[in-house]
């Protein structure tokens, strides 16, 4: 007994039976090899799919950034043009504001002139007026006046006219 005590003592357990070691490189082998060609084929299949889906995905973020730009610098033109239309029908609405200004001035002038030529004349009319009626009256004056002081009565109208006329006639030489 002691001597198997002895042998087992002797053999390192570290260090596996050949036997083991010969079974354990064969289903390593065999292990490898089955992994090798069905499981390692499975992840590369699923790498390159992923690889592809995010080639792709890059792809068509590119695209899509590329579309943006395209579009910023469209809408950015389209934006930039509204912009002058609206500051060229700023300027054409003041210029025609301008316009309407001044035809609406020239009428108000032309409105004025035309009242102040037709108190003018109206005045003048008056004037007229006034002056013959006070004719008239200063002729009526006179001929009674001089009826008067004369002694004689002096109805010929013709002949009061012609007096009356010629008084008035030496008053505006007087002036």
């Amino acid at each position: 007994m002691n001597h198997l005590v002895l042998a087992e003592a002797a053999v390192n357990p570290l260090i596996p039976k050949t036997a083991e070691m010969i079974v354990g490189v064969i289903a390593f082998t065999l292990l490898f090899l089955v992994l090798r060609s069905k499981v390692v084929p499975m992840f590369e299949k699923a790498y390159a799919l992923r690889t592809e889906a995010i080639q792709g995905g890059m792809e068509k973020a590119e695209k899509a950034q590329q579309d943006a730009a395209a579009a910023l610098a469209h809408y950015t033109l389209q934006l930039n043009e509204a912009r002058g239309e609206a500051q060229t029908i700023r300027e054409d609405a003041r210029a025609q504001g301008a316009a309407i200004i001044e035809e609406l001035r020239s009428k108000a002038q032309e409105e004025a002139a035309r009242i102040t030529a037709a108190a003018t004349a109206s005045i003048e009319a008056e004037r007229q007026q006034a002056l013959t009626s006070l004719r008239l009256e200063v002729g009526t004056l006179a001929t009674e006046l001089a009826s008067k002081i004369v002694g004689e009565a002096l109805d010929d109208q013709v002949r009061q006219s012609r007096i009356v006329d010629r008084f008035l006639a030496d008053m505006e030489k007087s002036k």
